[in-house]
């Protein structure tokens, strides 16, 4: 399916091979679409497709938002030839709200405390280049304080992020809270935004002036 291109993609034990397949897998079985990524070969990423210009992280299939699949079956076939990265393609089962290292742990401890409990508790990623990640119930926009904050970037519709233990040149990603600690519930993204909100402005980051009372978005009920 994939022909040869680029340099040799990094050696793994098969016991890591093996590892990668039956983590999609479960993914798959939680219902979260999976796409296979481009394996690493030493520094960069190739994905087989003859002349791809991307050396970074990347999806190995050409039309993966297509192909992205939470069929347990179809995903176990795409790890059997090579060591493809896990991605997760967002907007669907799921939306991703992305900070920098010195808000995440700041943000999750926050999470932690907050007397919602459950409902703004969630599965939180995070990569070896120091991106935070919160799974959030997909379908919600950021609100207005947060659109033009460059520390946050929403993943939704026609993006992805990678899942452990997908590794990058800098590390392998991990889970600082994994899907079986929160139960594969999603919490509520105003929730986690609000959360947001707090932390930055905590943290001395001017936002955007939010909108008038009574005309903030509310909490969706799921």
């Amino acid at each position: 399916m994939w022909g040869y291109v680029g340099p040799r993609v990094a050696p793994l034990s098969p016991l890591e091979r093996v590892r990668l397949r039956r983590v999609a897998v479960r993914y798959a079985m939680h219902g979260w679409e999976v796409t296979p990524g481009a394996c690493l070969a030493r520094s960069r990423f190739v994905c087989g497709r003859a002349g791809c210009p991307t050396v970074g992280c990347h999806p190995a299939l050409e039309d993966w938002e297509h192909a992205a699949s939470a069929d347990p079956a179809r995903v176990a076939t795409w790890w059997r030839s090579r060591p493809h990265g896990v991605l997760l393609p967002t907007g669907r089962a799921f939306d991703v709200l992305e900070v920098p290292a010195h808000l995440g742990q700041r943000i999750l401890e926050a999470v932690r405390a907050h007397p919602v409990g459950p409902g703004v508790r969630g599965p939180v990623l995070v990569t070896p280049t120091g991106g935070w990640m919160f799974l959030v119930r997909p379908g919600d926009p950021l609100r207005p304080e947060l659109e033009h904050c460059l520390q946050v970037v929403r993943h939704g519709p026609g993006s992805w992020v990678p899942a452990p233990p997908t590794r990058l040149p800098e590390g392998q990603v991990r889970w600082a809270v994994a899907p079986e600690q929160a139960r594969w519930q999603l919490p509520d993204s105003y929730l986690v935004q609000t959360t947001l909100v707090d932390a930055l402005r905590d943290a001395g980051v001017a936002l955007s002036p939010a909108l008038v009372p009574g005309h903030l978005p509310l909490p969706r009920r799921g």
